[in-house]
């Protein structure tokens, strides 16, 4: 993005924050109230230059080993819905995360369980070549990355939308 574009959406997002007279300081912790959109009323500005709208996901996660992700995304909704990426890539994507047992191992792998062994040794995973097996898809599929000889790790661009899709699937 060039310094002018991100200039004006600066100064768009000022606008709108002065008019609402909400400032993000002033955003409440926790989830924010139908009365306060805080979200789309900042992707408004970015939205307003696309015809089709904008999609925007984003968030910020500790995970019990002291690692920290903050990371958002933002897609042009148009391009999302008529011409996106490659339907075959997404639907791989999307498949490797349909099993029980290769989401529980991604929950596990952020969990700290990041080794062959230790993923091996919990119940419910299925036998060693079973694992194996998971294991290279969600390698295959860019949700899990080897950190080492039978260790691995999920990608950090990886974990917030990891947890996007969990949530916009959780009832």
């Amino acid at each position: 993005m060039d310094d002018a574009r991100l200039t004006r959406i600066e100064e768009r997002l000022a606008a709108i924050e002065e008019r609402l007279g909400h400032p993000p300081t002033d955003r409440p912790p926790g989830p924010p109230t139908p009365e306060r959109f805080w979200l789309l009323q900042a992707l408004a500005a970015e939205a307003a230059e696309l015809p089709g709208g904008a999609i925007a996901y984003g968030g910020q996660v500790r995970l019990p080993g002291g690692e920290e992700y903050a990371w958002q995304r933002t897609h042009d909704a148009e391009e999302l819905r008529t011409a996106g990426p490659d339907d075959e890539t997404l639907a791989a994507a999307l498949s490797a995360l349909a099993h029980p047992v290769r989401l529980r191992l991604l929950r596990e792998v952020l969990g700290g369980h990041t080794t062959t062994a230790a993923l091996a040794a919990l119940d419910g995973l299925g036998t060693t070549g079973q694992l194996h097996h998971h294991l290279r898809q969600l390698t295959a599929t860019g949700w899990l990355r080897t950190a080492g000889r039978g260790s691995y790790g999920v990608p950090a661009e990886r974990v917030v939308p990891l947890l996007v899709v969990l949530a916009a699937v959780a009832p």
